[in-house]
């Protein structure tokens, strides 16, 4: 059976160019979802939220419910759909799926092939985002649905590896009032923010945890400077800004130089702010050279 085929090839309803992700983004959650729980299932009543919070974010402005790809991803070979009453899904309508116990997962053979060959899931994710997705976004949808690629596409995967906390963007997000913490920036399409990203201080890779006093919400921008070790964090819960970091444009001064020595934006009145010892690892570890003085304003 040629997995890879299958899920490149995904019966979608397609005119002009029109994006349909649905079962696009079932299969990737579902993957990230296997890459937890090998023997799960996905019951749609319990699942609909995240199915629906990733089409409002990530799909087509358009309205539309995940009961469509639940139900009609079975037609395509890789999903299978049963109820409280036996096999078989009970059609696409909400109200059905949620009053019949519908559960979703891989079919039988699928299942055994990932377990088989660990590769395959980084294999079919990938694909999956080249085909529907632009790079931009592939990095942010892995950690909605919780798919750890790195790990399967080394053939590290483990029974006993740490698991992401899914529940952090949102956390972060919230903590953070959806403002980048660095410049304020609060974009939103309608309801839903665009720009803004949880990030970790101290990196995951290095135990950083998946807790609010590890994060920051901040824009796409700062997120890959703060990454790349152009700005830090202060003792003072004040921006740092690299000496080593050069730009002479307006854009430049005034969205990186401009920001050396405020205070961060938020979080809100409860939350923890960054912990010091996370500070303290991205200042030694990540943080460039010595940082720039204070541009217009001093961190106390």
């Amino acid at each position: 059976m040629d997995w890879l085929e299958r899920t490149g090839t995904l019966r979608q309803w397609t005119r002009s160019g029109t994006r349909a992700p649905h079962k696009p983004l079932l299969l990737l959650y579902a993957l990230g979802r296997f890459q937890d729980d090998a023997d799960g299932e996905l019951r749609y009543s319990a699942v609909e939220e995240d199915l629906q919070r990733l089409l409002t974010e990530y799909g087509p402005p358009n309205r539309t419910t995940p009961a469509y790809p639940f139900h009609h991803l079975v037609s395509d070979g890789v999903w299978e759909v049963r109820t409280d009453r036996g096999p078989g899904s009970p059609g696409s309508g909400v109200r059905d799926l949620r009053e019949t116990g519908a559960a979703g997962r891989f079919v039988p053979e699928l299942r055994v092939a990932l377990r088989r060959e660990p590769p395959l899931l980084g294999r079919m994710a990938r694909l999956l985002l080249d085909l529907h997705f632009p790079p931009s976004l592939h990095g942010e949808l892995c950690e909605a649905v919780g798919l750890e690629l790195e790990l399967v596409e080394t053939k590290q995967l483990s029974a006993v590896r740490r698991q992401r906390d899914r529940r952090m963007r949102e956390l972060v997000l919230t903590a953070y009032e959806y403002r980048c913490a660095f410049c304020g920036y609060d974009g939103r399409i309608g309801a839903v923010p665009v720009g803004l990203e949880a990030a970790h201080v101290r990196w995951w890779a290095f135990d950083g945890p998946d807790d609010i006093d590890n994060g920051l919400c901040l824009c796409s921008l700062h997120h890959k400077l703060f990454d790349k070790g152009v700005l830090g964090i202060g003792d003072g819960h004040c921006i740092l800004v690299s000496q080593r970091f050069i730009g002479h444009s307006p854009a430049a001064r005034e969205h990186v130089i401009a920001l050396a020595g405020r205070p961060l934006v938020g979080p809100q009145p409860g939350a923890r702010p960054v912990a010091a010892g996370h500070r303290a690892w991205h200042t030694a570890q990540v943080f460039h050279g010595a940082p720039r003085p204070a541009a217009d304003a001093v961190c106390e």
